[in-house]
């Protein structure tokens, strides 16, 4: 089971902005959506490219290589070339920390 790992302060990270952090050995890009926030593992499931880059648009992070899709909050595809989603990752604030934690081996 991993811990919870400390991503950003809440101040760093206001709302439309984004980060990548190392939780766990995984690249996972964390996202504020008008003070909520969401974490998706930062990897394209199309061709294994990076997604952080990416044009943020509402609710989805749009590929910066290839154009697929992903909602931020289920880790859906919701344009192709991509098929598969992405992972997801609990988010949650304490002491001013946004942090993150790897529930997928619980």
């Amino acid at each position: 089971m991993s811990g919870w790992v400390r991503v950003a302060r809440v101040t760093d990270l206001p709302p439309g902005r984004r980060c990548v952090a190392d939780v766990d050995g995984v690249a996972v890009a964390v996202f504020n959506l008008g003070g909520d926030y969401c974490a998706i593992e930062d990897t394209c499931t199309h061709d294994g490219g990076e997604l952080a880059s990416g044009e943020l648009q509402g609710e989805e992070i749009v590929c910066p290589r290839h154009g697929a899709r992903f909602n931020l909050r289920s880790g859906a595809v919701t344009a192709p070339p991509a098929y598969s989603a992405v992972a997801v990752f609990p988010v949650r604030v304490a002491s001013g920390w946004v942090e993150v934690r790897d529930d997928r081996w619980d």
